[in-house]
């Protein structure tokens, strides 16, 4: 079910607006509209402009409880906003020195990382660092070169120079090195390094030691530091951890306030006279619209009209539905298709009925059928996954065609069937000879529900005045009387009864198909527009008949698309058939853990195949006839926004 819905607009002074946010709108469910694109008319109107003076300091104030492991969960009543501003701000000054050195000691870790992260290739070097960086008359080069490179330079090039090349380390890419070379041909021999692609680092004068023990000295400066920070986290965490209740109040009143205040995004302000006042517009269920009336009554500085003129009303309703809980978990495949637009049948009650019946036709055993209902709901009660409860809404049914079928985990000889076995039942019908009877039931209960949707496509179409879908469409009236005579006709011939009159059946099949022919010219006609017959009549009586021999055969094919449900029913028992093959049951011989897994496996499998294969049949088979999912959800502002934040 939806709704139903009442667009207001809410007034008063523009400094009163806080209030009747935080004493009013949090209390009720509100989908808020934007006042200027909502009030065109309104002359003078202005966009209200307003810096938020709760973002920095909620911001903060969510920096500080998230220093917390466990954050108290406390209300918020108890605390104003104004001692909520001072107290996370007296709290930040005191941690600020705190933090202050915590961010120097990082910054000089980072600075000895960045001098480790250079010495650290060359630890295979054991010689004095400082030694080498103060030579007068030998000149040093730092740095790698790739493994191709160095190769061809050390079997070609290296014996024809004067330098010596140390190796300090190796990778799966580069060979890290120092080379030394006289002052007086550096240059020369720079230059043949380079042409082998040797890329020069630069190590300043700071080390002591060979790089390895520079690199022993600098891990354990940083080692030094790491604890000092860890030290300050622990003095932060205990001056949090003593005002953890007050903080967790203060920052759910901070976060409060920040959201309350984003209500001037949507609101607008006009001045009367010498007084400015704000204006807020938008969506409300009708129960809580009243309610909220009123609670304003007595209030002076507040008013709330009630639009009842719908031409006045610019934005569409939003769509809040309201079903059953125990088909609310089934608004998971509505939302999935698109919600409905606020006039317009929900349907969720009918995908939540006829999706777990299919769904138990097509998997009938009332042993996977309770492990499936058993299963959904306990994952439902301690996960709350709506997809769980439509599991368990499912093996509920499947356990009822279980017993109708007479099937237990597959086996077939513990329960006689209150009804029929999928594999064995046969019917004779006229023309056709002998056919499954599952197989009959399955195109039985889709010519049902096809039906059925065409009911409610006339039903939606009329409601969003749509006189062509209503009247003169494949599923309007035009084609149900045109199935529905079909059906019938079908109906009496396999059960050997007359068939209705010449005159009767050309009533019944030809000026249905008629109108569905003309629904164009039709609907120029009945909405009295000047142009009935479009300027082509050649290519519209081409593409008419195109359309209409589509029609028939959609007709077709939509109703031999149900065959699915008893092709299914009865390769579930054919499975578990194999399966208790395969377990030696026939043999007297069973296997049980093959039969459990082959239950699993089956279970499993075929069980997320029947669960594709319903969502098809809802969607292209029963959705596609009268629901177009246009609508655009309710957002509420308020008292659920406040439980999700």
């Amino acid at each position: 079910m939806i709704e139903k819905m009442k667009f207001l607009s809410i007034t008063g002074p523009k400094e009163d607006i806080d209030r009747v946010v935080e004493q009013y709108l949090s209390k009720y469910e509100i989908h808020l509209e934007n006042a200027l694109s909502e009030l065109k008319t309104v002359k003078d109107l202005r966009p209200y402009v307003e810096a938020n003076p709760y973002k920095n300091i909620s911001q903060r104030s969510a920096e500080l409880l998230g220093a917390l492991k466990d954050v108290p969960d406390v209300s918020e009543d108890d605390i104003s906003v104004e001692e909520a501003v001072q107290f996370v701000s007296t709290l930040d000054s005191e941690l600020n020195s705190l933090v202050a050195q915590k961010e120097d000691y990082q910054n000089q870790i980072a600075a000895l990382q960045d001098s480790m992260n250079k010495i650290v290739p060359f630890t295979g070097l054991n010689y004095d660092l400082t030694s080498i960086l103060h030579f007068r008359y030998i000149k040093f080069r730092f740095g790698r070169i790739a493994h191709e490179y160095y190769d061809k330079f050390y079997n070609y090039v290296y014996d024809t120079i004067d330098t010596v090349l140390c190796k300090c380390r190796e990778d799966e890419n580069y060979v890290w090195a120092v080379y030394f070379v006289p002052e007086t041909i550096s240059d020369k021999v720079d230059a043949i390094y380079a042409s082998m692609h040797f890329e020069r680092f630069y190590l300043p004068d700071e080390y002591e030691g060979t790089p390895s023990e520079a690199a022993h000295v600098l891990e354990d400066k940083i080692n030094a530091l790491n604890k000092s920070i860890s030290e300050i986290d622990s003095q932060i965490t205990e001056a949090l951890n003593s005002q953890r209740e007050k903080l967790a109040a203060a920052d759910k009143k901070l976060q409060k306030y920040t959201k309350n205040f984003d209500v001037r995004k949507m609101a607008a302000c006009t001045k009367q006279r010498e007084h400015t006042f704000y204006i807020l517009c938008g969506w409300m269920s009708a129960k809580d619209a009243k309610q909220f009336q009123k609670e304003i009554s007595t209030d002076e500085d507040t008013f709330c009209i009630m639009e009842t003129d719908d031409n006045n009303i610019i934005s569409r309703p939003p769509t809040k539905l309201r079903n059953p809980q125990l088909f609310r978990p089934f608004e998971m495949f509505i939302g999935m298709y698109g919600l409905p637009a606020y006039n317009e049948i929900d349907p969720t009650i009918l995908i939540g009925i006829t999706y777990s019946f299919l769904f138990g036709f097509m998997f009938g055993d009332v042993g996977q059928g309770l492990c499936l209902l058993l299963g959904g709901f306990l994952l439902y009660r301690f996960k709350k996954a709506s997809l769980a409860a439509i599991i368990s809404c499912c093996g509920f049914f499947s356990t009822i065609f279980g017993f109708l079928f007479g099937s237990v985990f597959g086996f077939e000889t513990v329960l006689d069937a209150v009804w029929l076995r999928p594999k064995e039942a046969m019917t004779q019908l006229p023309f056709i000879g002998n056919l499954n009877t599952v197989f009959v039931v399955a195109i039985a209960l889709g010519m049902g529900i096809i039906m059925l949707t065409m009911v409610l496509n006339i039903i939606n179409s009329l409601h969003s005045k749509d006189r062509e879908k209503a009247f003169f469409d494949t599923n309007g009236i035009a084609g149900l009387v045109f199935y529905a005579s079909l059906v019938l006709t079908v109906v009496l011939y396999m059960t050997g009864n007359a068939l209705p009159a010449t005159i009767i059946l050309v009533v019944m099949f030809v000026i249905p198909l008629i109108v569905i022919f003309c629904k164009e010219p039709l609907t120029a006609l009945v909405e009295k527009k000047a142009k009935v017959m479009p300027k082509e009549k050649g290519m519209f009586f081409v593409q008419g008949f195109f359309e209409l021999f589509e029609v028939l055969l959609s007709y077709f094919s939509n109703t031999l698309s149900f065959v699915r449900v008893g092709a299914f029913a009865v390769s579930h028992a054919a499975m578990m058939e194999v399966v208790l093959m395969l377990g030696g049951v026939e043999a007297g011989n069973p296997n049980w853990i093959v039969v459990i897994l082959g239950n699993l496996f089956v279970c499993g499998m075929e069980g997320l195949i029947v669960g594709i294969q319903v969502l098809r049949l809802e969607y292209y088979e029963l959705f596609s006839r009268f629901y177009r999912g246009t609508g655009r959800a309710f957002k509420p502002y308020g008292k659920n926004m406040s439980a999700k934040n």
